[in-house]
C-alpha cells in the first residue's frame, strides 16, 4: 500500500478543504479522500451520498431490496447535486432473484460506475457488473471470502470487522483481519468496522488498507435518512451499548447476526441472542414507512418519515458509536476526519 498527498480532483466544489490523500483506492474511485460512506440499507440515501461525494470522499446509496424505480430516482437525485462518481450498494444473496435482476438492470441503465456488494460472494454478479461497465467493491467478513471475492474479479475488498454495525458477516476484529486480507490479495483493501476518525484511517493505512468504509460515523449527520430518534440514540450511545444478535431476523436468511444499540428487544432476548431465523417470530406490525408495514423483529431501522414504535426497531450501529457526539453536516465529518488524519501523519512523521 502506498499513499501520497495530491492536488484536488477536477470539479471539486469545496473551499478550505483538507489536502487530498491519494491511495490506490482514490485512484480507482476518482475521489480525493480514501473514505467510503456505507450504503447502510436505508440511512444512506441520495442526500447523504451526494454530500459525502461532493466533500471529496466516496458516497453510496443503499438500495438493498429496493424497487428499480426508487433506484432511478435516488441516482437522479445524487446527480442533481454532484457530478462526481458514487456507488450503489446491493446485497445479492438476500434479494429475490427477480428483484435483483431488476435492480441490476436499473443500475446498468443509469450507467452506475461503482457497485458495492455484500454477504456471500457471487462471482456471476461480479461478472455481470463488469460487463455493464461497473467497478466492483465486495464487502466480506473473513479471509476466505476476501480471497474468493478477489478470485471472482472484484476491484477492491471491503474488509469488515466484528465490531461493525448492521449485518456482520464475520467473527474477527478489523485490526486482526485487515492485515491478513491485505497480505493475501493484490487488489486494494478497505477497512470497515471501528473506523470513524482520521486517526483510525491512518491506523488502517498502517495495517495495509487503502482506505476506510464508514457507516456509523455518518448515521447522525444532517443528511442521513435515519429517523431523528435513531440519530439521537446513536449520539447518546457508548461503545459498550451495542449488542451482537440475530433477533432482528425477519427479512434476511436464518442466523444472520447484526450489531445494534441495546433496546427493549435485545433486553428481552438477553439470554437468547443468537440462533434465530425469520420464521421464528410472528408478524406483529409496530411501525409504518410510506406504504410498507414494519414488523417487530424485522431488519427495518427507523427512517425519516416513519411512524410507530421506533424504540423497538433495529438501531444498527457499530462500536464506534461512542465517538459520535452530535448531528453535523456530512461534509464536516469528512473534513474533520481528513484534518485529523493529516495531523496524525505529521505526528508520526516527526517520531525518531
Amino acid at each position: 500500500m502506498r499513499f501520497r498527498l495530491g492536488e484536488f480532483s477536477a470539479g471539486h466544489p469545496m473551499v478550505n478543504s483538507p489536502q487530498p490523500l491519494r491511495t490506490r483506492l482514490t485512484d480507482l474511485l476518482g475521489c480525493d479522500y480514501p473514505i467510503i460512506q456505507a450504503g447502510m440499507g436505508g440511512p444512506g440515501r441520495s442526500e447523504l451520498c451526494a454530500a459525502v461525494t461532493a466533500a471529496g470522499a466516496f458516497g453510496c446509496i443503499g438500495m438493498v431490496k429496493e424497487r428499480p424505480e426508487l433506484i432511478q430516482r435516488e441516482v437522479a437525485a445524487v446527480r442533481d447535486r454532484t457530478n462526481r462518481s458514487f456507488g450503489v450498494n446491493l446485497v445479492p444473496s438476500v434479494t429475490d432473484p427477480v428483484l435483483l435482476d431488476e435492480e441490476l438492470e436499473a443500475c446498468s441503465a443509469a450507467k452506475i460506475e461503482v457497485m458495492v456488494f455484500f454477504w456471500d460472494v457471487r462471482a456471476d454478479i461480479v461478472d455481470r457488473a463488469h460487463k455493464a461497465g461497473c467497478k466492483v467493491l465486495y464487502q466480506v467478513g473473513s479471509l476466505a471470502d476476501a480471497i474468493a471475492a478477489s478470485r471472482a474479479g472484484a476491484d477492491a475488498i471491503i474488509c469488515q470487522g466484528f465490531e461493525a454495525g448492521g449485518h456482520v458477516h464475520g467473527k474477527v476484529t478489523a485490526m486482526v483481519l485487515l492485515p491478513q486480507v491485505a497480505a493475501a490479495v493484490s487488489i486494494p483493501v478497505i477497512g470497515a468496522g471501528g473506523f470513524g476518525s482520521g486517526a483510525s484511517l491512518v491506523a488502517a493505512l498502517a495495517l495495509g488498507a487503502e482506505g476506510i468504509h464508514c457507516g456509523t460515523a455518518f448515521l447522525a449527520t444532517k443528511e442521513s435518512y435515519a429517523h431523528d430518534y435513531y440519530k439521537q440514540r446513536v449520539i447518546d450511545a457508548t461503545s459498550s451499548d451495542t449488542v451482537y444478535s440475530d433477533v432482528f431476523a425477519i427479512g434476511w436468511p436464518p442466523q444472520s447476526p447484526v450489531r445494534t444499540i441495546e433496546n427493549s428487544i435485545t433486553k428481552l432476548y438477553a439470554d437468547n441472542l443468537l440462533g434465530h431465523g425469520p420464521d421464528d417470530f410472528p408478524r406483529d406490525v409496530i411501525a409504518q414507512y410510506e406504504d410498507d408495514l414494519v414488523c417487530r423483529l424485522s431488519t427495518w431501522s427507523p427512517l425519516r418519515g416513519m411512524t410507530g414504535d421506533m424504540e423497538a426497531l433495529a438501531l444498527y450501529a457499530g462500536q464506534v458509536c461512542g465517538q459520535v457526539k452530535r448531528v453535523q453536516p456530512a461534509a464536516d465529518v469528512v473534513h474533520q476526519m481528513m484534518e485529523e488524519a493529516h495531523s496524525a501523519l505529521t505526528r508520526l512523521g516527526s517520531l525518531k
